[in-house]
Formats: structure tokens, C-alpha cells, sequence
């Protein structure tokens, strides 16, 4: 057993985003391709020599060897101790937790979160810092910077560690503890959530639910801890065992992607409670009886009713939310006089907020959601937080979201997605709305007039850091908006997203379906972008 050098060179696009890297698996197995980043964050990290680090992944295709590989590259690096989760599984909230409890000096995590898995699908690492959240900026340009001059990297020869049973071994002279991928999770829940009332509504007989691991990390999760501690019955949790492959599936928690938990939900007989969660675990969508929470109203309605958790029974120092996500947790924010932030998408953004004690709870319109007990959005804390809610009002959730519109108002809201789209004509329809800002201000179209134009710009309130160009924004004199946004999770062509954002005051025009309010901004923004011209799509891929 002895550690070798390999010779490399330099690969041109291991530029990591905000989600790490992710191509796709066969650029990973490419030789060297995996090697090479691994080695990048190490040589990039100070002090790293005998520090204990967190590595797992979301079970998907290519987990397992990569693991194996990044293992015998840690300890040739001379990292002291690895915490790896059992069977290579971590969910990227679990993950973040353990480094957080365990004092560790930071964690890999493999996941392509929501894009799809199996041999021909995606894969993704990710780096995450000693506060348990995503490595902020200065740390993946640090990476990338030695991705562009590696010209070696170190490796220990060794067998295969054994991953699938909780134990201790040694790698060199680097410690592996194999742990329970479930045991720390669920003991966190625990804590924060009133356990014996749901328990007692779970196994009253009067209420169901039906929850959506989508063949993904959540499986092992949402059965500890809904069947086994919970005591919901057996087969609450559907497509509960993570798959290479995700079942051949999209691990999206959307209402396109989780259509076999949407069909349950508004189908005959349906159950009083939904849920999904994605590939890696960290997003979230919650659904009633016939009824779909907007993620940016379950933000806001988690926040109206945070004093019937026991977790946060004593207050909330303030809220966040990403500039796409509607204004509603806005409204709530005012009425309890707490600040809320708005941030560029991204959950390190929301991270200087948690560590300074800004904020308590936050969130995005893209199914996350989450709060200062880790440093990741949370997918099934989401769920457990909403069938607390519901417990503690005794009120359905299409009863809970309705009185809290009576309450404060509807915004209606919606997020159209054109995925795989040729980057260029992309590219192209964003810079043709930027070139329009002048012209725009004070424009009327029908009964909206603009109110601004302009490209999003963050400072960081915590550390001064300025982002900019965060997204292309134009509002309306009676604070409707529309957004354009290019995403970076996806590993084909370009993503190009549309917000659309209406509020309603008046509760007898809240029950209109969301796409017919929304429908005279839809065909402005399609007029100011021009949207077919440049990516030639007549709809959306996906509708939230």
C-alpha cells in the first residue's frame, strides 16, 4: 500500500457554479476527468493535513466508484478522517448536518440534485465549507484557478473500502468511519419538530399521506423516520429505494416530474397530505387534497405559522428569500416586524445571513426551503414543518394556504421553463431585454405601466460582497413583475426561466386558476422578449 503520482493535464471546463460541478456521468469517467477536481479542491484547501472531512452522495450512478476513488485520494492528501455515509448514501441536507455536528473542516457531496441519473444521465461534485453550507465564491474560483494548471495528482494504492456496513477502517494512515446515512438526520428532526403530536395525528386513522421519494436519496429517510418513528403505515412512502437510474425517472419534485404523485393527489379517494423531494434531497414540493403549495407561499406560510413549532416557538431573527421568489414571505416579514432579505439564487447567498443570525428561515421559488438548523435547503424539514402546521391547526392544507391569502393577500405566481435550449439564442433573448431598460421605463402595456427595468445586483450585507447581473427584472406600478433568468443546473444547451408575478388583494378574485390571472403578463413578456425568435419554443418544458 503506497501512495502514487499521476501524471495530468488540465481539462477547460471544470468551472464550478454554485452547485458544484455537473456534467455529465461520461465526462466524469472520462480518465482523469474525476481525479483532476478532486485533486483541485484539495491542493486548494489550507490546513488540510489531518482534517476530518464528509463524503456521500444522493446514490446515484457512478456514486459508488467515485467515492472509492476520492477516498484513496484523501488519504494520499493526508486528510485524517473521512465520514462516509453508508452505502455511499448522504443526502445533501444530512451531509451538511454532520459536518456541522461533527465539527469538520468540510464535505464532498455527489449529486446532479434534480437532473436526471443512470449511465447516460448526470453526475456532480460538489464542495461544501465547515459552516455545512456550499463553498462561497472565493473558494470555487480557488479551485478552477488550479483546475487550469494541474499537472499531477496523488492517489493511495488500496482495495475498496467495504460501504456497505457501519464501521471503522484505515486507509494509509487516514481514518474511514462508515456511518448510519439516516441515524443523525432523523434525531435532528426530532428535535425541531413536535414528534408525539405528529405521531398522533399520523396514526389517528383520520388523516393520510402519501410521500414521493421518486426512487431517490430521501427513500431510506422518509421511511425512518414517517413509517418507522411516525408510524404511518407501510407504503406511505412510494418509490422509496434510491436507484442508480432514478427508476428511469426525473428526481424534479414539479408537477410534470412527480405525475405519479400528482395523479394520487387529485385522483379519487386522494389523501389529505402530498410530498416529493428530489434526487439529493434538499428540495421539496407539498401538495393537499387537490390542492398544489406554490413553494414561494409555503415559504411564506411556514413563516406566518412558525410559532407552532417547537423549534421556533421563540421567534424568527428574520427571513430570506431569492429575488425570483415571490413577495409574499414580504408581507409576513412586515406584519411579525422582522427583517427579510432578498438574495441572488443561490443557497450560499442565504448563508451569511444564517451564520451572522439575520435570518431563521428561508427559501427559493425553485422548491427549496430551509432554516439556521443546517446550511442546505431541506426537503423533507419542509414536509415534516408543513404536517406539523397541519397538525397543530387541524386544518387541511388547501385551508391553511387560503386563509393565509384572506390574511395577507395572493400573490399568483408562476415559473415557465424552456430546458435544453441552444445556449446562443438564449444568451440572445436575455441581452435583447437588457438592450430594451431605457426604453421601457414608463411604458404601458394595456393596464401595467413599468415602473423599472433593470439587472439585479446583490450586495451582501454581511461581508460587502457585491453579484451582479443576478437576473433581468421589470416591474410594474402595481408591483406585478417579470423575470428572466439563464439556470446553471442543467448540463445540455441552456435553461431559460420566466417569473411572472401578480398580487391580488381582493379575495374574491384569488380562486381564479394561476396561469388565466397571470395571462396578460404572460403575453408581455413573450412581446418584450421575443421569446420564440431567439430559442424557437412555443411552450415551456415546465410550468410551476
Amino acid at each position: 500500500m503506497g501512495i502514487i503520482t499521476v501524471k495530468t493535464e488540465p481539462f477547460n471546463d471544470q468551472k464550478p457554479g454554485t452547485s458544484g460541478l455537473r456534467k455529465a456521468v461520461t465526462v466524469f469517467q472520462k480518465p482523469h476527468y474525476l481525479e483532476n477536481f478532486i485533486q483541485s479542491i484539495f491542493d486548494s484547501l489550507e490546513d488540510l493535513i489531518g482534517q476530518t472531512i464528509v463524503l456521500g452522495g444522493d446514490g446515484r450512478y457512478y456514486n459508488r466508484q467515485a467515492i472509492q476513488t476520492i477516498l484513496k485520494m484523501a488519504a494520499a492528501n493526508g486528510v485524517g478522517r473521512v465520514l462516509v455515509g453508508a452505502n455511499g448514501i448522504l443526502s445533501t441536507p444530512a451531509a451538511s448536518g454532520i459536518i456541522r455536528s461533527n465539527q469538520a473542516y468540510g464535505g464532498i457531496i455527489l449529486s446532479a440534485s434534480h437532473n436526471p441519473g443512470g449511465p447516460d444521465g448526470d453526475f456532480g461534485v460538489k464542495y461544501n465549507i465547515s459552516n455545512g453550507g456550499p463553498a462561497p465564491e472565493k473558494v470555487t474560483e480557488a479551485i478552477f484557478d488550479r483546475t487550469k494548471t494541474i499537472t499531477q495528482y496523488q492517489v493511495l494504492e488500496s482495495a475498496d473500502i467495504n460501504l456497505d456496513h457501519v464501521g471503522s477502517f484505515k486507509l494509509g494512515t487516514m481514518d474511514v468511519e462508515v456511518i448510519d446515512s439516516v441515524k443523525d438526520y432523523s434525531q435532528l428532526m426530532e428535535s425541531l419538530f413536535d414528534f408525539d403530536l405528529l405521531r398522533k395525528t399520523l396514526t389517528s386513522g383520520d388523516f393520510s399521506l402519501c410521500i414521493d421519494s421518486m426512487h431517490a436519496v430521501t427513500g431510506p429517510y422518509a421511511k425512518a423516520i414517517f413509517e418507522d418513528k411516525l408510524g404511518a403505515k407501510k407504503g406511505t412512502v412510494i418509490n422509496g429505494e434510491p436507484l442508480e437510474d432514478f427508476g428511469g425517472g426525473h428526481p424534479d419534485p414539479n408537477l410534470v416530474y412527480a405525475q405519479e404523485l400528482v395523479d394520487i393527489l387529485f385522483g379519487e379517494n386522494a389523501p389529505d397530505f402530498g410530498a416529493a423531494s428530489d434526487g439529493d434531497g434538499d428540495r421539496n414540493m407539498v401538495l393537499g387534497c387537490n390542492f398544489f403549495v406554490n413553494p414561494s407561499d409555503s415559504l411564506a406560510v411556514l413563516t406566518a405559522n412558525a410559532h407552532l413549532v417547537p423549534g421556533y416557538k421563540n421567534g424568527l431573527s428574520g427571513v430570506a428569500r431569492s429575488m425570483p421568489t415571490s413577495g409574499a414571505v414580504d408581507r409576513v416579514a412586515e406584519k411579525l416586524g422582522i427583517p427579510c432579505y432578498e438574495t441572488p439564487t443561490g443557497w450560499k447567498f442565504f448563508g451569511n445571513l444564517l451564520d451572522a443570525g439575520k435570518a431563521t428561515l428561508c427559501g427559493e421559488e425553485s422548491f427549496g426551503t430551509g432554516s439556521n438548523h443546517i446550511r442546505e435547503k431541506d426537503g423533507l424539514w419542509a414536509v415534516i414543518f408543513w404536517l406539523n402546521v397541519v397538525a397543530a391547526r387541524g386544518e387541511s392544507v388547501e385551508q391553511i394556504v387560503k386563509s393565509h391569502w384572506q390574511e395577507y393577500g395572493r400573490n399568483f405566481y408562476s415559473r415557465h421553463d424552456y430546458e435544453a435550449v441552444a445556449s446562443e439564442g438564449a444568451n440572445q433573448l436575455v441581452a435583447h431585454v437588457r438592450n430594451q431598460f431605457a426604453q421601457l421605463q414608463g411604458k404601458q402595456f394595456g393596464q401595467y405601466i413599468v415602473d423599472y427595468a433593470d439587472d439585479f445586483s446583490y450586495t451582501d450585507p454581511i461581508d460587502g460582497s457585491v453579484s451582479s447581473n443576478q437576473g433581468v427584472r421589470i416591474g410594474f406600478t402595481d408591483g406585478s413583475r417579470i423575470i428572466f433568468r439563464l439556470s446553471g443546473t442543467g448540463t445540455k444547451g441552456a435553461t431559460v426561466r420566466m417569473y411572472l408575478e401578480s398580487y391580488e388583494s381582493d379575495s374574491s378574485k384569488q380562486d381564479l386558476d394561476t396561469q388565466e390571472a397571470l395571462g396578460d403578463l404572460i403575453e408581455i413578456a413573450h412581446e418584450i422578449s421575443q421569446l420564440k425568435k431567439f430559442i424557437d419554443r412555443d411552450q415551456p418544458t415546465v410550468i410551476t
